[in-house]
């Protein structure tokens, strides 16, 4: 694969900065006030309109990317808040009017309806969730939200007189001293605790801006704005709230069964928070990689292995400096894959520390990845922007089929066991973690003046729910109150969560298709992820081999999947 360049423009100038509104402005009343009546007119506008939303969406990631990576970096934080303060506030009237420009001309009915029903159905909504006194609170959110990664990329404790991030900080957890590790636990928690007040006053500060966002648009409450904004055309919030009860009946027990099985094998008589990421059996932690260069070559040596055309994207990546892979201080937390529309090759940003979950997160975040290659041919970038059901069914499916290839990593067989096994008890594991902060995320919204104290309390009584019994929090009774801190979803994408589920229950489902026949699970998987949103979301899904299905029975068979497959292992 050759290294992708930018394309030529045909509208915008090749060479535009955007250093204010007024570079442009004239692009914008050019769009505004053409003819698009006729079929050709409306197609060029089309055209046009989408090398704008390509341009701007990759000005702005490179902003945020630049921003993520130093956050101790004043000048890269106002090159991002210029964006969404000075930029994005004047684009959302020209956007409306442009939806609302596309939906009524005499022309619409002669598009291609297969290649543009999700587009009109999205330019509908847009125009319903619009309201001109929101977006100056909109870019207000957006810039506040940032806040998060600031007050988080600071936070350091100490091991052995080196200053570490959180992400190494959580690595010392699987460790197999356990005085070692209660101290290291002792410490997160200080540190989280410290900064629990700032965090909690951003939170409140986001929920009330939030819940007035929602009433400026005329819904009862940020979550049903959310439903609306985010297009949720193929479920409603009672289907959440029908996940989350699946899974605090199927899956809940077996976080019990696993959780009582560790306890039994580290001979302990309690389980405390910090004997959750150790190896059961006493081995030393499993070391997949050393430094980012090594997680690098491996994940092409294992993308090849499944797919050539997997590995090519990741070495293209890697070529065109579209790798940053190690922690370090002042980087934000988390990990991501940045889309970029105009180029087509995305961004991968992580904290890897050499942990077995880094790994996963590679490979997850590569499945995202491959997807932007796949997609990125795709005439127009509104159907290159997917939905988080099918974009994270993407990055989980990769997570499940690559485990096939994890020899790469593991040179030893007992390792590549551990290995396996470890990721998949975690894949059954993290519904509950997922369905109980989306629950959390319900109950925020709905019920919007609550307190500091009743938000704490609250999570908890969630937490009682979908967490093991097994684990003994006396002594951390405080940090227990405030362990969703730690997700940034919360903060920054609110309501982007719940997709992980529904998607990870996807993923199992490929994973199932691709033992019985990798070959044909592939090929299903690379022509669903080309779709990118010109389908709806069940449509992918079929295009992948599998159901959009998150009921009781539908999860009861999938986990019975997984623990069959966990047994084979062992």
């Amino acid at each position: 694969m050759q290294l992708p360049t930018l394309p030529q423009r045909t509208f915008l100038p090749q060479d535009l900065l955007i250093n204010s509104w007024q570079d442009l402005a004239p692009f914008f009343e050019d769009l505004k006030g053409r003819d698009i009546d006729h079929l050709e007119s409306l197609t060029q506008w089309l055209k046009d309109k989408s090398e704008v939303e390509a341009v701007l969406e990759e000005n702005q990631a490179w902003r945020y990317i630049k921003m993520s990576i130093d956050t101790e970096s004043e000048a890269k934080r106002k090159s991002f808040e210029f964006f969404v303060q000075e930029i994005e506030p004047k684009l959302a009237p020209f956007s409306n009017e442009f939806e609302q420009k596309f939906l009524n001309s005499p022309a619409l009915s002669k598009l291609d309806e297969k290649e543009f029903k999700i587009s009109i159905k999205k330019a509908k909504k847009n125009i319903e969730v619009y309201r001109e006194k929101n977006i100056q609170l909109i870019s207000d959110l957006q810039t506040e939200a940032q806040q998060f990664g600031a007050i988080s990329g600071k936070m350091q404790i100490d091991v052995n007189g080196e200053e570490v991030t959180m992400p190494k900080a959580a690595s010392f957890l699987k460790e197999t001293n356990r005085a070692f590790r209660k101290e290291i636990f002792d410490k997160i928690a200080e540190q989280r605790l410290s900064n629990a007040e700032a965090l909690d006053n951003l939170f409140n500060s986001l929920i009330k801006k939030r819940h007035q966002l929602a009433i400026n648009a005329e819904f009862k409450n940020y979550r049903d704005y959310m439903f609306a904004a985010m297009q949720r055309f193929d479920y409603t919030p009672q289907d959440c709230f029908d996940f989350h009860d699946a899974v605090e009946n199927e899956l809940v027990p077996l976080l019990n069964q696993f959780s009582a099985r560790r306890k039994t094998d580290l001979g302990l008589e309690a389980l405390k928070p910090y004997d959750l990421a150790v190896d059961s059996k006493g081995n030393s932690p499993l070391k997949p990689f050393e430094k980012a260069e090594d997680l690098i070559s491996k994940t092409i040596g294992c993308f090849n292995n499944l797919d050539p055309y997997f590995g090519e994207c990741i070495d293209v990546m890697n070529k065109m400096g579209h790798l940053d892979l190690e922690s370090k201080k002042g980087k934000a937390p988390g990990g991501y894959n940045y889309p970029l529309y105009e180029i087509g090759v995305p961004f991968i940003f992580m904290n890897a520390v050499g942990t077995v979950r880094d790994l996963v997160t590679m490979v997850h975040e590569g499945g995202h990845a491959i997807h932007s290659f796949l997609s990125r041919d795709l005439e127009f970038t509104d159907n290159k922007s997917v939905t988080s059901e099918v974009a994270e069914l993407a990055s989980m499916s990769m997570e499940l089929m690559s485990m096939d290839q994890w020899q790469e990593f593991f040179s030893n067989p007992e390792d590549l066991k551990r290995a396996k096994l470890e990721h998949l008890e975690d894949v059954l594991s993290t519904l509950p973690w997922i369905a109980l902060i989306d629950k959390f995320q319900h109950w925020i919204y709905e019920n919007p003046e609550h307190s500091t104290a009743e938000r704490h309390d609250k999570w908890l009584e969630l937490s009682a729910r979908f967490s093991t019994t097994f684990v003994d929090y006396s002594g951390y009774e405080e940090f227990q109150k405030i362990a969703w801190q730690k997700q940034l979803h919360l903060f920054e994408v609110p309501f982007y969560y719940i997709e992980y589920g529904m998607a990870q229950l996807g993923a199992i489902a490929i994973y199932r298709n691709f033992k019985n026949d990798s070959t044909k699970a592939i090929g299903d998987y690379k022509k669903a992820l080309s779709l990118g949103y010109s389908q709806s979301i069940r449509e992918v899904y079929q295009a992948a081999g599998i159901e959009f299905n998150f009921t009781k029975s539908y999860i009861n068979e999938l986990a019975t999947f997984i623990k069959k497959q966990i047994s084979a292992i062992e």
